[in-house]
């Protein structure tokens, strides 16, 4: 399966391995890890993820309080959101 990012999306998890990066060297690595193994689940099962509003799914980290909210379109995942848990809810509709 062939993974997108929105820009936004990209942006979101770079800043949030940052932050989690000068809070506590090599936490930002373990967010990464945490993110990338989320990635294999939903690509080994695309609709692992509750249904947020459809056609959107979300899957929640662990050791985390982000999401990663996604949706299929073919064969192609788009990440459209590393949203924290926090984070208004639904911010991120409007992203293709």
């Amino acid at each position: 399966m062939r993974i997108e990012f929105h820009p936004a999306a990209g942006r979101e998890l770079t800043d949030s391995v940052e932050y989690y990066d000068s809070r506590l060297p090599g936490l930002g690595a373990d967010f990464l890890g945490e993110f990338r193994r989320s990635l294999d689940l939903i690509d080994k099962n695309p609709e692992i993820g509750a249904v947020v509003e459809a056609p959107y799914r979300r899957v929640v980290l662990n050791r985390f309080p982000f999401s990663v909210v996604y949706r299929l379109k073919g064969p192609t995942l788009r990440i459209v959101a590393v949203a924290h848990q926090y984070r208004k809810p639904g911010y991120w509709r409007g992203r293709a």
